[in-house]
Parts: C-alpha cells; structure tokens; sequence
C-alpha cells in the first residue's frame, strides 16, 4: 500500500510543477512607449501585459512578450505615452450629462448674451414649458453684480426659466418662473440660503444655495429613464477626455438605482465611486445594507456620504471667518448645521462608510474639521479616510489638522485658475495665502486628489493637471504662475488624479497605478505630459482610453 501511494505522489509531483510554474498567458501587450505606471517601485516601463482584465506584468518589452499567446492581442504606441487612467476625485456625473442637453452658458461674456442663448433656445420649445441652462458666471462681465431677472423675463416671456450659475450655487429666474414657484415678496429667506431682492423687496431674480430650492421645487422632476440616459451620456462623454472613472459627489436614491442596474448589466465600463447625498432615508437604508466596495467587476462603489458645509466663493456662499472684502456685511451662508455634520460622521463610522463634506471657505472648513474631531472623539476610527472636498480657503491654523486627523484634502485644480482673477476682490490678500494651498498641505503629509467638480469646471482633466504644475491659465497667465509656491510636481500632479483619487475612495488596492494584479486602466496620449513644457500641456489629444484592459474610447484617425 505504501509503495502504491508513493508512486501515485510521484506521478502527481510534474503536475503540480506545471501548475506553479506556468506563466499566465496575456489577452493584451502594449509595447513600444513611454509607460507611466504612478507606481513607485517601478515608475517608468516600456511595456505591460494584461489578463483578464488585470495588469500581469509591468516591465521591459521582453518579459511582457514572455506572456504571449496565440490570441494575445498585440498594440505597439509608436512611441506615445500611455498613463494610468485618470480618475476625477470629485464630478456630478448626472449633471454633465444634464448639461449636454440644456442651454450651455459657459463662456458668455456678458449677460446680455447669455439672455441671447435662451431665447434662441426658446424658439424651438413649446410655450409653458421650462428652459434651463447653466454656467453664467457674472465676474466675467464687464458688470459684475448679480443680475436681474428683468432682461430675461422680457426676452423670454412664456417660458419659465431657470438657468444656474458655473458653480451651481445661485441660480436666475425669470418671472414665469418665479410665479410657477409660487415666489413673491412675501417669500423668506430660508436657512442657508439667500434671495436677491430690488428695492420694493420683491424677488430680484437670483437665488443663493438653499434658496434655489424655491423654484427648483416647480421644476418637472426627471423620470428614471432621464436620469439613466444622462449618466450614459455623461459617461462617454468622460472617456472621450480620457478619464476612467469618476467619484461622484453627490448621488440621489434613483442615480444609485441606475448606477447599479448598469453595473449588474455589464453596461457601466466605468469605475463609480458614488457618494450618497445628503438624504435621510437614502442614507439610512445604505447604512442597513452596509458598504458596496468593488462592485460588479470593479464597475461601483457605494461606500461614502456627502454633506454640504457652505456655498461657493463666487456666489459669495462660501462661509467666512471675516466678511467678505468686497461685501462688507456677509461672511457666506451655512448650508448645513454642524451638529448635522458631526451627528452622520458619527453615525457612519459606526456603519463602516466614509464621509465627504463640501466646505470652501475658512469658516466652513474649520466647522468640518471640528465636526470631524468631535465625531471621531467619540468614535475613534484608525483609517476613515474622511475627506473634506475643495477646501480652497484655509486659516493658516487649519493646515496642519487635516493631516492631524487624518482627513483629506480633495481639490480642484482648475478652480484655482478659474477664481484666480477675482479671489482677491471677493478676500483681500492676507487670505490669498491660504487659499488653492496644495503644496503647503502636501507638506504636511497629506495627499490631494485632484479633480475638476464639472460640469462646473470642463471635463477634461489634463486642465487641472495643468493648473496643478504651472498654476496659470490656458493663456499661461500670470507669468510664473499664481503664488507659484504652492504648485505641485508633475509626479504629484500625474499621482493627484490616478493613486491618490483611488486612496482616497478605499480602492488603492485594485486601481490607481499600473501595478500587477490592479485593474488594467489606462489611457494613451499622444504627447508626454510628464515632460513637454508646461505651456504645451494643454495641447495634448486623448488617443484611446481602456477600462479593464477593453479600449472604451478611440480618437478619430
């Protein structure tokens, strides 16, 4: 009996052997470039192999063809680059796709012509129907107070419209709308939010952060198949750019519901990382479900809240800890209370999720981090990896206490260039040299994720990988950059929108860098970010963007 069981090991020990030793064989080779990995240990490769959808091997083009099979499909860069996908650490995924369809205001110069696109757009939609837009910005017309509604109501008469500033904190209404609201002078200022009036006290038009609930209240509410068909546009629209997957701040119940039936489909090709908005009952039942991580193929994450501290610094929402330079009687608004801010952080580090909170100006970001303190006093929690999103206005005092308690800065860089003509208008100086402070936060031992919050800013995250570096605009304006101190490093800037978004969502483990056994995001460029002049960055073309190793967007030829 022995001697039958040791020739019956023996006959198994060669293919055990086999077993181990056998290399894996890769569905996909991209050889001959610049290969940016974001991963310390090997920076910089020539060529990488995929299977099953996962990085394989990272090297020299030798060791990748070791890996080739019979149906191993072959990509030669001809000598481009190719980068980690791009992660946006903070965007509204629905809203891009929303914005797609509705009356684009970016870029208008004047209010004059922003009155002039919705007219035009009003020709063509049916009399009592609503018209909305979004990305007026006032501080780029020659006239840079708020605008009133009388313009537009005498353009655009029988249609309500709504349209909403760049950065979604204020919005315009005409008086069709107003009236379809059910907004007269009568009307309250609700908390955390602010109506402009005219001197009779009659609703000037525009509404400021809570106060746009008013009149988006009578606004059609969107059905299921609306919502779904934005995120699909939104989604392809961000592949174009090059971005791989996108941390969406702020998603309702029904996005949820979409972004999961995609991802069940197989339909996503994206990586979701959705943030639940501020909702009670959607919070709740998350809470009782527990944490989506790495979902459905690596397409959804479902593993963080959203909260609100304050407005936006141009709309002047932004909270202040002194007034505002150019408004002597307002320090911004309070959108949240902070016992809200800290009773969910409490309640969600008992749930196991992580929570996010807008907060722009100084106030409102000293408000988190005491919300943050006192929560995790209670709560102590060694990785929470609670973020605060923006942070663009700090107190000098505040700077250390993100790395202190272990929260993290996610920024946006195309912020900076796009506040950077009027920041000192609405703050004065002193406050400038707290404000957009990535590189005094990096110095304290924190990472920054950068991201470009679009629609409020455009999609396209070579923008703020730009701004990261050279801190000027896409005229290389201010010569040498805006408080040129605090820029970052192309490597910080390349890290900023691959590791350090994936850090930042829990998923550093399986995206994020190049790395063997991660998903196999990345994208081709047709230039090297890492070393052209900074001036020529923003000339770079997207060539392909691959998920999982599958190529989602091409380039025209």
């Amino acid at each position: 009996m022995l001697r039958l069981i040791s020739r019956a090991l023996l006959c198994l020990v060669p293919v055990v052997a086999l077993a181990q030793g056998a290399a894996p064989v890769a569905d996909l080779i991209v050889t001959n470039g610049r290969i940016y990995t974001a991963d310390d240990t090997r920076p910089v490769v020539e060529a990488i192999a995929v299977g099953g959808g996962r990085v394989l091997f990272a090297g020299n083009a030798s060791g990748a063809m070791a890996l080739r099979g019979a149906a191993t499909k072959m990509v030669d860069l001809g000598g481009r680059t190719m980068i980690p996908g791009m992660v946006d650490a903070h965007g509204h995924v629905a809203g891009l796709g929303d914005a797609l369809h509705i009356v684009d205001l970016t870029g208008t110069t004047t209010y004059d012509e922003v009155v002039a696109r919705v007219a035009a757009r009003a020709k063509s939609v049916p009399k009592g129907q609503w018209v909305l837009g979004r990305g007026w910005d006032q501080n780029d017309w020659g006239d840079t107070r708020f605008p009133t509604h009388d313009k537009m109501t005498a353009a655009v008469p029988d249609h309500p419209v709504y349209i909403v500033r760049v950065d979604g904190h204020a919005g315009l209404a005409n008086l069709k709308a107003m009236q379809a609201a059910g907004v007269t002078a009568a009307t309250q200022d609700p908390t955390g939010g602010h109506i402009e009036r005219a001197a009779d006290g009659s609703p000037a038009g525009v509404f400021v952060d809570n106060a746009q609930g008013l009149v988006r209240r009578a606004i059609p509410r969107q059905t299921r198949d609306d919502v779904k068909a934005s995120i699909v546009d939104a989604v392809k629209e961000a592949q174009r750019w090059g971005l791989t997957g996108v941390h969406d701040a702020g998603a309702g119940a029904t996005e949820l519901e979409v972004y999961e039936e995609l991802a069940k489909s197989g339909q996503l090709h994206f990586r979701i990382n959705a943030m639940i908005s501020d909702n009670a009952p959607t919070i709740d039942a998350w809470f009782k479900r527990g944490a989506l991580a790495d979902g459905y193929g690596g397409t959804l994450w479902v593993r963080s809240i959203k909260l609100y501290a304050d407005g936006a610094l141009g709309s002047r929402g932004a909270a202040l800890l002194e007034p505002y330079r150019d408004d002597p009687k307002n320090t911004g608004l309070l959108v949240s209370a902070p016992a809200h801010i800290q009773d969910v952080a409490a309640r969600a580090l008992k749930a196991g999720f992580q929570v996010n909170t807008h907060a722009i100006g100084d106030r409102g970001n000293r408000l988190v981090l005491d919300a943050y303190e006192a929560a995790l006093k209670a709560n102590p929690t060694a990785d929470h990896r609670f973020r605060v999103e923006h942070a663009q206005i700090l107190s000098f005092d505040d700077i250390p206490r993100f790395a202190a308690l272990g929260v993290i800065p996610s920024m946006q860089a195309s912020h900076q260039t796009s506040d950077m003509y009027w920041a000192e208008a609405r703050l004065g100086s002193g406050r400038l040299l707290g404000a957009y402070a990535w590189r005094s936060l990096l110095n304290t031992g924190v990472v920054v994720p950068n991201g470009s919050d679009f629609p409020v800013e455009q999609v396209n995250p070579l923008i703020s990988f730009h701004s990261a570096v050279s801190r000027q605009d896409a005229r290389d304006w201010p010569p040498g950059g805006w408080y040129p101190a605090e820029r970052m490093t192309r490597d910080e800037a390349l890290k900023a929108m691959t590791i350090w978004p994936a850090y930042a969502a829990f998923q550093e483990k399986v995206l994020g860098s190049l790395t063997p056994g991660k998903y196999a995001d990345f994208v081709v460029l047709d230039q090297d970010i890492m070393r052209v002049p900074a001036e020529l960055i923003l000339n770079t073309k997207v060539l392909s963007t691959w998920v999982g190793g599958v190529r989602v967007y091409a380039a025209a030829p």
